[in-house]
């Protein structure tokens, strides 16, 4: 009986005698960011602050966020892995691929921690963080999310007149609206002279619906307290379940907020900046992002600002 060869994993290729768990740690060698500095670019600090902020991503993500050719993404994520600024793992799931997971290695760790003014992690801390990003059981849906926003400023990488003003990861959200909501994450989409803030709720199917509508209460009271109008996506996996979900919003009077969804198995090869969501109470009509009804509120404890200089998530030279 013949046995079929192993497979490297996706775009991923490992020394002789190196595993994924070892490759980078044996090459740091105890080193410091000023033995490093004359080897990083601008967009090897860009890299190390997404992977702060967003915990992980793959290779497809820093591909198509920052670089123009995969191969060259490549180059560059391995070459700071030797020098022990960035690290990946791989974790394998029966019948799927297995993509290539980047997270902050040491010296990236040390410098995202050193420029918020922060003590930076022990190299014990550092690898239990490290140890449960890899055994997170919702990893899919952290992927999932961060997914819908590299579609979106992969979008504006190639529309000059759009923009990913704002992309706040699930924990620097409820932080700032004071732990009152919780959704997967914050964006600010701009799109010629229109801007749409929004809270995002990436849906697996694995919830049942009442407990998806149920989030709304929270969102309602933010509202009501003095927090922003912003819609409420929910980014659903089939259309079937986006018309359970309208069906099931529709014995509400009033959800109390804006709310929009979206289904990715009938997206039909356009992101979610096009013309692909469906607004509750408005038929079936399909809007683009951008023209999701956004009114503005006044700024306050509740309802932050406009991003200030410098907390785009990818500065204007990188689109």
């Amino acid at each position: 009986m013949s046995t079929a060869p192993r497979q490297s994993p996706q775009g991923d290729t490992l020394r002789p005698g190196k595993s994924a768990s070892t490759a980078s740690r044996t090459s740091a060698g105890g080193s410091g960011l000023l033995d490093i500095s004359a080897r990083l670019q601008p967009r090897d600090l860009l890299i190390a602050a997404l992977l702060d902020e967003h915990t992980v991503l793959t290779t497809s993500h820093l591909t198509r966020l920052l670089f123009d050719s995969p191969i060259t993404c490549l180059h560059r994520l391995h070459l700071l892995r030797r020098i022990g600024f960035i690290d990946r793992f791989i974790r394998h799931q029966p019948g799927r691929p297995a993509p290539v997971y980047w997270l902050t290695g040491p010296l990236a760790a040390r410098y995202t921690a050193l420029a918020r003014g922060d003590r930076p992690p022990t190299p014990t801390a550092l690898r239990e963080r490290q140890d449960r990003i890899y055994a997170n059981p919702a990893l899919a849906h952290l992927v999932g999310v961060n997914s819908f926003f590299v579609d979106l400023a992969a979008h504006a990488r190639h529309h000059p007149l759009a923009r990913l003003r704002r992309w706040w990861s699930e924990s620097r959200t409820t932080a700032a609206y004071g732990r009152r909501i919780h959704p997967d994450g914050h964006g600010l989409w701009a799109e010629h002279n229109t801007s749409v803030g929004f809270f995002l709720e990436y849906d697996t199917g694995s919830q049942p619906l009442p407990r998806l509508t149920d989030k709304l209460h929270a969102y309602r009271k933010l509202r009501r307290d003095g927090g922003p109008h912003h819609p409420v996506l929910f980014y659903l996996p089939t259309r079937a379940r986006e018309q359970n979900l309208h069906r099931r919003l529709s014995e509400h009077l009033d959800p109390g907020v804006t709310v929009a969804t979206a289904a990715r198995d009938s997206l039909n090869g356009t992101g979610p900046a096009g013309p692909v969501w469906r607004l509750y109470g408005n038929g079936r009509r399909r809007l683009r992002l951008a023209e999701i009804p956004a009114p503005h509120a006044p700024y306050g404890p509740l309802n932050p600002g406009p991003p200030h200089p410098g907390e785009e998530p990818l500065p204007a030279s990188w689109t």
